[in-house]
């Protein structure tokens, strides 16, 4: 089965996230826990904890329809101490949030060697952040997003993926989100069914789906190999509607959180709508 649904709302608190995906038909859906522009910010309080999972259950939301996000700011890779101390303890604090509201996996962006350090020096601080973090939590996978590579980012090979979590110790604990924007912007191409074949196959020779714990549907407003982070609606970008096609009639699709963050809020009923409307019946 396929869990479909966009990156929602959680202003207000937490326990508005499974209201607001639930108003628009969502299966799924992806939250921030936190302010992710801000490094610090209050604990959950109990009784939000509470309204968080009676409404996920009210409305049939499991954690594996569930994708949370973290910070922007975290660069688990980051090549200076101050800096790589300050992304790791906030990790940690994104992990503990997901552990209270008994979510299954977190959703981040791997980091980043801005220019100073080589990419697998970068990779090396990623994965030993991961090990501290998860060596101070429990039962959250830690699921690393492909990015497009723009500038010093990481991320945006599958290779990075899979030798980060080479070096990870507790394999049960780590994962990967595929973006489609960013895989395309990249350089992979899975526009066409040829190029989709291609990739994913690429793709499980080298990480693995048994890794796959969610994705990001979302088109793209650059082209092919750019390594530009732009999201699109789903049809108005250059990788246009075949490849959703494709994904939503895919049983390697099934059973993880496949999350929108598309830019247009006022449509994303009608892309639930239309993702759903392809499956073939």
């Amino acid at each position: 089965m396929k869990f479909v649904g966009p990156h929602v709302s959680a202003s207000g608190g937490v326990e508005n996230a499974p209201v607001n995906a639930n108003a628009i038909g969502s299966k799924a859906f992806g939250l921030f826990t936190k302010n992710q522009r801000q490094w610090v910010s209050a604990p959950l309080t109990a009784k939000s904890i509470d309204l968080f999972k009676s409404s996920c259950d009210k409305f049939g939301y499991k954690p594996n329809q569930i994708l949370p996000h973290d910070s922007y700011l975290i660069n688990l890779g980051h090549p200076e101490k101050d800096g790589l101390d300050k992304s790791r303890g906030a990790f940690i604090d994104e992990l503990q949030r997901c552990e209270q509201l008994g979510l299954d996996r977190l959703n981040f962006h791997p980091g980043s060697s801005l220019g100073k350090i080589t990419d697998e020096q970068s990779l090396k601080l990623i994965a030993e952040s991961i090990n501290i973090a998860l060596g101070k939590t429990k039962g959250v996978i830690a699921v690393i997003e492909n990015t497009s590579g723009q500038g010093s980012n990481l991320g945006h090979r599958f290779e990075h993926l899979a030798f980060i979590i080479d070096l990870v110790e507790d394999k049960t604990r780590v994962g990967v989100c595929l973006d489609t924007c960013h895989t395309y912007t990249a350089g992979y191409d899975l526009k066409s069914p040829e190029g989709f074949k291609y990739v994913f196959d690429e793709f499980e020779r080298i990480v693995g789906f048994r890794y796959l714990k969610g994705m990001h549907l979302n088109d793209s407003k650059k082209e092919l190999g750019t390594r530009v982070d732009r999201h699109d609606s789903l049809g108005q970008g250059f990788l246009g509607i075949e490849p959703f096609r494709l994904i939503m009639n895919d049983n390697r699709f099934d059973g993880i959180p496949l999350i929108l963050e598309t830019p247009d809020e006022s449509i994303w009923a009608e892309e639930i709508k239309l993702l759903y409307g392809l499956e073939k019946k």
